[in-house]
């Protein structure tokens, strides 16, 4: 994941998950926006939440949300691990560096 390879702050706030290949990355809120980047730079334009609980899809062309087929597992980061995360790299301002 790109986050926290290097590219970028290290940290993200919620997880998308591509609907083509798998690829995780970061939203659109989280700095370094990695799921929007992969969506543009792959040509993979759907994307899946993989935050616990959600189950939608977004499609970057048409902007548009709708439900989809269940992904291979898993479905969605660890539910123990901490939004925003990994905690030890979030910075203590985090919501003010957040894309809005």
């Amino acid at each position: 994941m790109e986050c926290l390879s290097g590219d970028g702050p290290g940290w993200w706030l919620h997880l998308r998950r591509c609907a083509q290949c798998g690829h995780i990355g970061c939203c659109d809120s989280s700095p370094s926006q990695h799921a929007s980047a992969h969506a543009r730079t792959a040509v993979h334009p759907v994307m899946r939440s993989f935050e616990p609980g959600e189950n939608w899809f977004y499609e970057h062309t048409t902007k548009k949300f709708f439900r989809g087929p269940r992904l291979p597992d898993p479905q969605s980061r660890p539910i123990d691990q901490p939004s925003p995360a990994p905690a030890e790299k979030v910075p203590a301002d985090w919501r003010e560096r957040l894309h809005r």
